[in-house]
């Protein structure tokens, strides 16, 4: 393909408002965490120190020396995800939790290939669609749904539900954003739905029994709520309690342990945000990410270029359904995935690999070519075709 014209670095853009919108969610996730466990915040302020670094490192060079790496990326994710899961590495190197193998013991910290998995599938789903038309017709949206469903499955298996159902929203935000018709994203939308079901027998038994303890708690039914439903009843007594302003952080801290929250500083961290702050602080919350998300759209509604925008709009899109699906979870009109916070929940995987889509979105943002030596997206033409 042809290059884009050299672009010059703008210091002026939206990229400024993502960064800003992390930097005080991980701020308000470092306050929430100190509620009752001081030692982990310490840890989650460096843990900022390194995303915050990563960032850096990531928005000085160009971004298309990170499209040239995509699929090589995506290849050592893959690999890693792999390993992860071969029964004979010994727990010394992979550590096992909660009947999970996600983690990898790096001795001075833990690794969770699946955090980078996000950012490797971004990238490479966009280098895959920057310059093509394929994937105008419904048997060209095979080849990006192979590339979904790869990590999908493999963090799947891990298992780890909550990442893996971020993979979907993300495509589908892709794939319109490069043009795809939507006739043909609706009825992949209606295949997998009426598919559904048939995946139900497949699921571990503690995941059917989130999902039942989720209708049950929605429907008003009890029986659940000491035994599948005890996390997701803990967090709602949690966030009934915080009411318009919060209950303060002593009296958050005591209601917490009061109520034997598993979890509080990870998966729920939003319940303690609400405890503590209450009504105000998840308004705040939701707040923060919806200038992200606009900082994020409007990255990618002024790039040019068909990589960064859609890797701008891969980007939002991930981060958006992670914020929707565990706020959603808490609240308890979601079943209870084990998913986390971005920027806000404990957990250095989670928190660099959050900074370092803030690195890129700032990179993308202050480097919009200034014209296109061809379009940006090549579309076909032709009447459609199935």
């Amino acid at each position: 393909m042809r290059e884009l014209h050299k672009p010059k670095v703008d210091w002026h853009n939206a990229g400024w408002i993502c960064v800003m919108a992390a930097f005080f969610l991980s701020v308000l996730g470092i306050m929430a965490i100190s509620t009752t466990e001081h030692e982990l915040a310490v840890r989650q302020i460096a843990h900022l120190g390194v995303g915050v670094i990563a960032a850096t490192v990531l928005a000085v060079p160009h971004y298309k020396w990170i499209h040239r790496a995509s699929y090589p990326l995506l290849g050592v994710v893959i690999l890693l995800l792999i390993f992860v899961l071969i029964p004979w590495v010994p727990e010394a190197i992979v550590r096992p939790r909660n009947g999970a193998r996600r983690w990898i013991n790096l001795y001075f910290t833990d690794f969770q290939p699946s955090e980078i998995a996000k950012i490797a599938y971004i990238v490479a789903l966009a280098a895959y669609l920057r310059y093509r038309q394929n994937y105008r017709t419904f048997f060209g949206l095979l080849l990006p749904l192979v590339l979904t469903f790869i990590p999908l499955v493999l963090i799947l298996v891990e298992p780890d539900l909550g990442t893996a159902m971020l993979f979907l929203p993300t495509l589908f935000a892709m794939l319109i954003a490069a043009g795809a018709r939507i006739k043909h994203l609706v009825l992949i939308i209606l295949l997998g739905l009426s598919l559904a079901p048939l995946t139900y027998p497949l699921l571990q038994p503690h995941q059917k029994g989130r999902i039942q303890a989720m209708v049950a708690q929605v429907t008003g039914d009890d029986r659940y709520q000491d035994d599948l439903g005890y996390q997701g009843a803990r967090a709602m007594t949690l966030v009934g309690a915080g009411q318009l302003t919060g209950v303060g952080k002593q009296k958050a801290a005591d209601l917490i342990r009061y109520n034997h929250l598993p979890e509080e500083h990870n998966d729920m961290i939003f319940a303690v945000i609400c405890c503590r702050w209450g009504l105000a602080g998840a308004i705040v919350t939701w707040a923060l990410f919806a200038l992200f998300t606009i900082g994020g759209l409007i990255t990618a509604g002024m790039c040019k270029d068909p990589f960064g925008r859609l890797v701008a709009v891969g980007i939002v899109a991930m981060t958006f359904a992670q914020m929707t699906i565990n706020t959603g979870m808490t609240i308890g009109v979601l079943p209870i995935t084990g998913l986390t916070l971005p920027f806000v929940s404990y957990g250095g995987s989670s928190l660099v690999a959050g900074w370092m889509m803030v690195g890129i979105l700032l990179n993308v943002a202050m480097r919009r070519p200034q014209y296109l030596a061809r379009k940006s997206f090549e579309f076909d033409e032709k009447p459609d075709q199935a």
